[in-house]
């Protein structure tokens, strides 16, 4: 650190990314994803960094969640399909 510098405040991931790509899979949990994402920035411009690092938090957590829903509904989808393939083409061969 250089005299008559003020210190760099922490650098803080607001995990938007994650946040964005959760509204695909899964958008209701990723709505309160993208809210906290977007706090994290204004926190750290007004200094509250345990408030940043807080919202980072629940915007991880939230993106998370709705990405692990998201993909296990597209893996539960998909088996259905497979399924119901598998199913429609067993029953055209009996006949």
């Amino acid at each position: 650190m250089q005299p008559g510098y003020p210190p760099q405040p922490p650098r803080i991931d607001n995990n938007m990314t994650m946040s964005i790509v959760a509204i695909f899979l899964f958008w209701p949990l990723a709505i309160p994803a993208i809210i906290n994402a977007s706090k994290v920035n204004t926190l750290l411009q007004q200094g509250d960094y345990a408030g940043a690092q807080a919202a980072s938090a629940e915007s991880k957590k939230w993106s998370k969640w709705a990405l692990i829903i998201g993909l296990v509904l597209w893996a539960v989808s998909i088996l259905c399909c497979i399924a119901s393939f598998a199913l429609s083409a067993s029953s055209t061969n009996t006949l």
